[in-house]
C-alpha cells in the first residue's frame, strides 16, 4: 500500500491534474448531446468534465420527443456542490429548459464569478423541438448572456436574442454576412463580450467570430468552410461550444480556440461511425 500511494504521489508531483470543466445541460439519451457528449468533448482535450444536468429529455438520433426540467433546487444544489468540491477552469451552459433552471444558473454565475463561461443559447434541437420557455429565453438574454465570455449561438439563435428577424434557409454569404454582423452587433450592446455566430446552415458554411474591443470597435474575423456529406451531425454545437471551453481553460487564444474546436468538429464529423436510424453523433474521442 505504501508502494502505491510513493508511487501516486511521484506522478501527482510530475503531472498537473487536467483542467475541469464544468457542463451545465440537458441529457440526451443517444449520447450525441448534451452532458454525456461533454464529457467525450472533455476527454478528448484532456479536460475533465464534471455535470449539472438541467433537463431530461426523450431523445433518439431521430428527434426529441419530449423534454422535462430537473427541479430548480436540484439543480442549485448540483452547482454549489461542485463548487464546494472542484477548482472549475471552464464552463460550457447549453439546454436549460426552463426560466426557473435559468434562473439558478444565473445566480450561480453571479455570486462566483468564474473564468472561461462559454454559453451555448440552445433554443430549439435540429428537429424542431422547443428546449427552453420564452421567459427563459428573455432570462437568458438580460442575465446569462452578459455574464459570459464567449457566446456560441447560430444564426436563427442570434437572431431570436437580438430581436431580429431570422436569415431565409440556405441563404448565401453575400446576403447573410451584413445581417449577422448585425446580430453581433445587437448581442454586444446586450453585454456579449464575444459572439461566434455559427453559419452551418448557410449555402456557405462561414462562422463570423466578434470580439468587443471597447469604445464600440469590435474584431471581427470570418471562418471559412465546406459542407461535409455525412448524417452523423447530431449534437455539433455542443461539441464545438465544449471544445471551446476547453481550448480556453488550457489557455489559449479566443481566435485559436475558435480554430481548434471548429477542426475538432470537423474531424469528428469526418471519422465518424453511423449509428442510429437518424442524425448520428460525432466520434467524440477521434483526435488528430
Amino acid at each position: 500500500m505504501a508502494v502505491a500511494q510513493d508511487s501516486h504521489l511521484r506522478y501527482s508531483l510530475v503531472m498537473p491534474p487536467p483542467p475541469v470543466i464544468l457542463s451545465i445541460a440537458g441529457y440526451d439519451p443517444s449520447s450525441g448531446a448534451g452532458v454525456t457528449a461533454d464529457i467525450k468533448t472533455a476527454a478528448a482535450f484532456g479536460c475533465y468534465a464534471v455535470t449539472c444536468i438541467t433537463a431530461l429529455t426523450v431523445q433518439s438520433t431521430q428527434g426529441v420527443f419530449g423534454v422535462e426540467p430537473v427541479a430548480p433546487d436540484i439543480v442549485r444544489q448540483t452547482l454549489s456542490r461542485l463548487q464546494q468540491d472542484f477548482e472549475i477552469s471552464a464552463i460550457r451552459i447549453g439546454m436549460l429548459g426552463s426560466e426557473a433552471v435559468a434562473a439558478e444558473v444565473a445566480g450561480f454565475l453571479e455570486e462566483a464569478h468564474f473564468p472561461n463561461v462559454v454559453l451555448d443559447p440552445v433554443l430549439r434541437s435540429s428537429s424542431g423541438a422547443s428546449l427552453i420557455d420564452p421567459a427563459g429565453v428573455d432570462l437568458l438574454r438580460d442575465r446569462l448572456l452578459p455574464l459570459a465570455d464567449l457566446i456560441t449561438p447560430n444564426s436563427d439563435e442570434a437572431a431570436a436574442l437580438a430581436g431580429l428577424d431570422p436569415l431565409p434557409p440556405a441563404s448565401s454569404w453575400e446576403f447573410a454576412e451584413p445581417r449577422i454582423r448585425e446580430f453581433a452587433l445587437r448581442l454586444h450592446a446586450l453585454g456579449a463580450r464575444a459572439v461566434l455566430i455559427t453559419g452551418g446552415h448557410l449555402a456557405e458554411p462561414v462562422d463570423l467570430l466578434s470580439i468587443q474591443q471597447g469604445d464600440g470597435i469590435c474584431l471581427v474575423r470570418e471562418f471559412a468552410d465546406t459542407h461535409l456529406n455525412s448524417r452523423s451531425t447530431h449534437g455539433t454545437g455542443c461539441a464545438l461550444a465544449t471544445a471551446l471551453a476547453c481550448q480556453l481553460a488550457l489557455r489559449t487564444e479566443v481566435a485559436a480556440a475558435v480554430a481548434e474546436a471548429k477542426a475538432y468538429v470537423r474531424e469528428a464529423i469526418r471519422h465518424a461511425e453511423p449509428l442510429g436510424r437518424g442524425a448520428g453523433p460525432l466520434h467524440h474521442l477521434y483526435r488528430r
